[in-house]
């Protein structure tokens, strides 16, 4: 199908010069699933119209299979860039069936008439619509809708479909089943897909890599389970879903490895980030899954607390759990464990599954 590749790219809508993006480059691969992930306002709908065309960038180039398509001197317009577009809020009109929705892009491109209902049956087909193809809008779910949008973008064929947020208007039930659905659709026909979401869980089970952006830049590229449990900064680990911080302090390096001593008590190992060195004081970002508790006596090692609060959530215990040495950790198990609240616990982490970050690298997530 398509590759995309953006280079500096950059765009500011004030005249303070104040950047929606700013110098973003990434490399999109044929026949991926790629995310555009972060907060509002982060840049990644600025930098999806960017791609469909429309508008100009300030600086920078957009190139589809090594052609030129956007930079600030000339912009192919939309229609001739071989995308489609899926928007938030379906955009399908009230008083067309879906065949006539789905058929418009077509017409508008002459197709004759033998061929357009080919390619609408299969678009159809693609996206389980067979059946429904002489009913209104109003007689549609908002999933069914959903996929007319889909079908209408499908029906030309493009070697790029532009997504954005199609499911957020959808109940939760409906958005995990839509999730499956997009990705095996994007499977079956090999189109390029580039999604916009600000939801973490949709850009994990979605994609293939994942472009996590914030304040118009991006902040780490790369699949959903390196973002996830490697982190680039603590923006990125603090937005991809629920983590712990606690203090330490690096007491050796070397080789790209450290040491870190976590609040004064408990030696751990991790990756040297760089720029650290022996001495520096640093926040160890662990999530909540790669806790563990066990029961005193049972454990070596370990930090000492007691459980401040229990939460069944079907397929998982949750626990508030505060140190003896301060901080609260939120720790998440499987739900055969049976720690009480009020019983004491020691705390260790899973040895891989930590990240290290300089000490008050607080960096905000915008939005």
């Amino acid at each position: 199908m398509a590759s995309v590749t953006i280079s500096g790219l950059s765009k500011s809508y004030t005249g303070d010069g104040a950047a929606a993006l700013s110098t973003l480059d990434l490399v999109i691969g044929d026949n991926q699933f790629v995310t555009l992930l972060g907060p509002s306002g982060c840049g990644k709908t600025t930098t999806l119209r960017l791609i469909a065309g429309y508008m100009n960038p300030d600086t920078g180039t957009i190139a589809v299979d090594g052609r030129v398509v956007s930079s600030k001197e000339h912009v192919v317009p939309p229609e001739s860039r071989g995308m489609g577009m899926v928007f938030q809020n379906y955009a399908v009109w009230p008083h067309k069936t879906v065949v006539e929705t789905v058929v418009f892009g077509l017409k508008v491109r002459k197709t004759p008439a033998a061929r357009a209902r080919e390619q609408v049956a299969h678009a159809l087909g693609l996206v389980n619509l067979s059946g429904l193809e002489n009913r209104l809008p109003g007689e549609l779910s908002g999933g069914q809708q959903q996929r007319v949008a889909l079908a209408r973008s499908l029906v030309v064929e493009p070697d790029i479909l532009l997504l954005d947020e199609p499911l957020s208007n959808l109940d939760a039930k409906l958005r995990d089943r839509m999730r499956t659905e997009l990705k095996q659709l994007q499977r079956r026909t090999g189109i390029t897909f580039i999604y916009v979401t600000h939801d973490q869980s949709e850009a994990l089970a979605l994609s293939d890599q994942i472009a996590v952006m914030n304040g118009g830049k991006l902040q780490q590229y790369g699949p959903p389970a390196e973002i996830y449990a490697r982190p680039a900064n603590r923006m990125v680990a603090d937005f991809m879903g629920h983590i712990n911080f606690l203090p330490g302090r690096i007491t050796s390096a070397a080789n790209g490895r450290c040491q870190v001593m976590l609040l004064d008590r408990l030696p751990l190992e991790a990756e040297l980030p760089a720029g650290l060195a022996t001495g520096d004081a640093v926040d160890v970002a662990v999530r909540p899954e790669n806790v563990i508790l066990s029961r005193e006596g049972a454990a070596t090692s370990g930090l000492l607390g007691q459980v401040s609060e229990r939460t069944f959530l079907g397929n998982l215990i949750e626990y508030d759990v505060t140190l003896q040495a301060g901080p609260s950790l939120r720790v998440q198990t499987h739900p055969g464990s049976s720690f009480a609240a009020g019983e004491s616990v020691v705390v260790s982490f899973e040895p891989t599954a930590i990240s290290v970050f300089a000490a008050g690298t607080t960096e905000k997530i915008e939005g």
